[in-house]
């Protein structure tokens, strides 16, 4: 079962191991992390995807409510949910079709150089998923993603 929570924490070092230790600690697996500073404040927020037993995941949130650095958990059944992926492609490639493809999810080409192209998109991971798929007939040279973002509705 995906997990998915949000975690404001206080920025400052260290944070970050405390809280991957606490999941690797009950082998619980992180599938996806995100962290970003909050702007205009001390605080970053952390976007933890997870899937596993929902008895340790219950633990889990237990323990990190009572981490000094936390500031606030929360978990909801309701987050908008997005992931950007980047993707190169070689220039041979017709980039209209590429175009055209990358706008399908909410996407563009980002770049064009002597050699390459490079694609952004940003839609819900299961359609990332999807186009990660559907591009490989243009064989891309290399696929980055960023990783789940979550903001509750």
């Amino acid at each position: 079962m995906k997990r998915i929570i949000s975690v404001i924490v206080e920025n400052e070092h260290g944070v970050l191991a405390r809280i991957v230790n606490m999941f690797a600690g009950r082998g619980y697996n992180i599938t996806s992390l995100t962290v970003a500073p909050i702007p205009n404040s001390e605080f970053s927020r952390m976007t933890i995807v997870s899937e596993g037993d929902p008895k340790v995941f219950e633990q889990i949130v237990k323990q990190l409510h009572k981490l000094i650095p936390v500031y606030k958990v929360i978990e909801s059944d309701d987050f908008i949910e997005k992931e950007m992926a980047m993707v190169k492609f070689p220039i041979e490639n017709h980039l209209a079709d590429i175009d055209a493809l990358a706008r399908c999810y909410n996407g563009s080409i980002s770049n064009v150089g002597e050699k390459h192209v490079i694609v952004s998109v940003v839609d819900r991971p299961v359609r990332i998923d999807n186009f990660l798929k559907a591009i490989k007939r243009f064989k891309p040279i290399e696929i980055v993603r960023s990783g789940a973002s979550v903001i509750e509705r």
